[in-house]
This record gives structure tokens, C-alpha cells and sequence, in this order.
């Protein structure tokens, strides 16, 4: 009887060590090829983390572009946020620095959750409504913004939207006149837009050298994309944990380990989840909760999705890091 006891406390034991052991895999940021070891690797700040949401709007579940409250849009001022942009300016405050408005002075704003590589919008419907897209047509640039960097994206209604940098833009109907910036911050997704496309008021590396970020693909859904724009895909003969990766030799010529990257420059993927697992060869490659990440050699432009479901075994990465498609 004693001794049927302490193997009940001992499998108990067991179980409890496996259970701490697959939660830290979630949290880690760093693990070795073959080790069941995880060290952290870098921090975990989402790009947008810690921004407050301002008076009069809140963060919704649709990506946190929700108003709260009077919006503040009477007939004309909403008229005023719907027209085309002409001359842009450069304005400059000390909280934000300097960020851009429309001819009229309305801030400019843009949207995490958007792609600039391609350039894609993915607030559409109510949020397009609270978030009104500029129009492309009659935009000009001024001293302080490179007018190479002006471009158009259609839309899914077919409309052209002005995009900077590739980031398509916005004003916020919860500005009650030129001049305020109330969607700065919104959701942690909204930031006026700074001159050179990047979000106004953080600092320079954030955003033009995003490694990770999310597109919203007809097909699929919502995938994770490289810093290029490139899908990424994950491979079912790999093994989440232990972390271990069963794309080796020959395989590697056609399926590119992405390298690790640094977790403050990642946009609509949870940054915990962010990891970095080091390959038999001393390399470390990118993993996103704890599955590898690579890019297909046969995606030849940014978007491609030629790598989903090859041999059964090879699926897009969802923005939650499940199996696309599935």
C-alpha cells in the first residue's frame, strides 16, 4: 500500500514537471536544437504596446478601432474628413513630434494591422466608418515628405486609398477639428502618421524594419508575413516541443529558415509568442509559438501563397500560429 502511494505521488510529480516545462515554451525566447533548455533572448514589446487609448474612443475586439462616445462628427466636419488630402503638411508637437495632416489640417493617421508591403487595408465596414479612408486622388507632397513614397492601394470596394511608405492612411472621425490627434494610440493600433510613414511619437527603428507582421490573405485569412511581405510557413515534420526541426540537407534548398527576430519589431502577432530556436548548424531561426518559421523559394513576390499545403506537410502560419487553411 506504501508503496503504490509514493508511485502515485511520483507519476504526479512527472506531470506537474511536463506541464511547467510545455508552458515555458509559449514564454521563452530563445531554445536549442535538441534541448528541452529555453533562455530568454530579447523582450517582448509589441509594436503599440502601452499606448493609452484617448479621451472619447476605446479599444474594440475588431481590431481596436472603436469609438467611444460623441465622435464629434457634425455634417461638415465629417465632409471635411472624406475629401481628397491636396497639399500635405508637417506638423510638430512635444508629445508626438512630427506627424502629417491634410490641406485642411486634419491629422493623418495609420493602422498596425495593415500591411504597406503590399500595401493592404484591412479596416473595412464599421471601421471604415470611424476611420475614414483618405482618398488617393489630388495628395501632394511638401518640404519634409518625399513625395516617391506617395503611392495609391485599392481597396475592397474598389475605391483608391492614398498610402505613405506603402502604409495606407486614415483620418479619425473622433477628431472634433484640424489639429487634434485624439486617434493617437487607439487599440494600440492607431498612430498618427509621422513623416517618413513610420508612427509618430516612438522611436525611429519600429516600423520601417518590421521583421514580422500580419497580412490579411483572400484565401486564408489573416497569415504572417516577414518583414518583406513573404509568407511564412510551418512544417508538420518539425516538432513544437521539444523544439526541433526536421527540415535539414536538401529540404533547406527549397525552405529558408527565417532568422530570429528582435520581438519589438513585430505588428498584429502576440510578441510573447516570439521565439528563437538555434539549428544543428549554430543559426538561429525564427519560431512563433514554438513552430519554425521559413519561406518558400517557389513564392516569388510578396503575397504568394505557392508553399500552402506542399506534400501535406508545409502550411501558412495563422496569426495565432495555427495551421492556415485548416
Amino acid at each position: 500500500m506504501v508503496m503504490e502511494k509514493r508511485r502515485h505521488i511520483a507519476f504526479a510529480g512527472v506531470s506537474v514537471a511536463m506541464v511547467l516545462l510545455t508552458a515555458a515554451c509559449g514564454s521563452s525566447k530563445d531554445n536549442t536544437a535538441g534541448s528541452a533548455n529555453v533562455q530568454p533572448a530579447g523582450g517582448s514589446q509589441t509594436v503599440g504596446a502601452g499606448a493609452s487609448a484617448s479621451a472619447g474612443a476605446v479599444a474594440g475586439a475588431g481590431g481596436g478601432y472603436e469609438a467611444g462616445g460623441d465622435t464629434g462628427a457634425a455634417a461638415g466636419g465629417a465632409a471635411e474628413r472624406t475629401g481628397p488630402a491636396k497639399q500635405l503638411a508637417v506638423k510638430e508637437d512635444a508629445k508626438l513630434g512630427k506627424f502629417i495632416t491634410d490641406g485642411k489640417g486634419w491629422t493623418l493617421y495609420r493602422f498596425d494591422e495593415d500591411t504597406p508591403k503590399p500595401a493592404k487595408s484591412n479596416c473595412n465596414d464599421d471601421c471604415a466608418t470611424k476611420w475614414p479612408a483618405v482618398p488617393a486622388d489630388d495628395a501632394a507632397a511638401t518640404t519634409g515628405i518625399d513625395s516617391a513614397k506617395l503611392g495609391s492601394v485599392t481597396r475592397s470596394d474598389g475605391t483608391k486609398q492614398l498610402t505613405l511608405a506603402g502604409w495606407p492612411v486614415y483620418r479619425f472621425a473622433g477628431d472634433d477639428k484640424p489639429g487634434d490627434t485624439k486617434g493617437q494610440g487607439v487599440g494600440g493600433t492607431w498612430n498618427a502618421l509621422a513623416p517618413d510613414g513610420k508612427p509618430a511619437g516612438k522611436t525611429a527603428a519600429t516600423d520601417d524594419s518590421l521583421q514580422l507582421m500580419v497580412n490579411n490573405n483572400a484565401e486564408l485569412g489573416k497569415i504572417i508575413v516577414d518583414g518583406d511581405g513573404m509568407t511564412v510557413y510551418r512544417f508538420n515534420k518539425d516538432s513544437a516541443w521539444p523544439m526541433k526541426t526536421g527540415c535539414l540537407g536538401a529540404c533547406l534548398d527549397t525552405w529558408k529558415p527565417v532568422k530570429a527576430v528582435d520581438t519589438t519589431k513585430v505588428a498584429g502577432v502576440d510578441a510573447a509568442k516570439v521565439t528563437s530556436f538555434k539549428r544543428p548548424d549554430g543559426t538561429k531561426q525564427a519560431a512563433f509559438d514554438c513552430w519554425l518559421l521559413y519561406t518558400f523559394t517557389g513564392d516569388k513576390k510578396p503575397g504568394d501563397i505557392n508553399g500552402q499545403g506542399v506534400k501535406g506537410t508545409w502550411f501558412a502560419v495563422t496569426d495565432k500560429g495555427k495551421k492556415a487553411g485548416q
